[in-house]
């Protein structure tokens, strides 16, 4: 029983969806949109702010205000100068955490695109 809570804790669909995580018990992303094509979220992580370890399924992402986060995965530890006005496609994410290090408020749009129903 507890191995089987363990395995359970560790997978990648045992933690929050980005839009799910927050920081410190606080949430850091407000939906924007919600259809049956896509969802949308807003996301700020002031100086000192981050995004506790969540997944992502395949998103698009742009970056209304930029940042220094700190980022860590299964790889390691990396530190990302993010750009206002940039943007991004991910296949998907098993697992990740965030750290705004710099001194200015860092903003993302996070769009996930939902799977097409199947015809009738």
């Amino acid at each position: 029983m507890i191995l089987a809570l363990l395995l359970a804790v560790a997978t990648p669909d045992a933690l929050p969806s980005a839009f799910d995580a927050g920081w410190k018990g606080e949430k850091v992303c407000t939906l924007l949109q919600d259809t049956p094509q896509f969802r949308a979220a807003r996301c700020v992580f002031p100086p000192g702010g981050g995004h506790e370890r969540h997944r992502h399924p395949p998103h698009w992402g742009y970056i209304v205000s930029g940042g220094t986060m700190r980022i860590t995965t299964a790889a390691g530890t990396v530190t990302r100068e993010l750009q206002g006005g940039s943007s991004w496609w991910s296949d998907g994410i098993d697992w990740h955490e965030a750290v705004n290090i710099g001194t200015m408020t860092a903003v993302y749009i996070i769009v996930e695109p939902k799977p097409a129903a199947p015809p009738r």
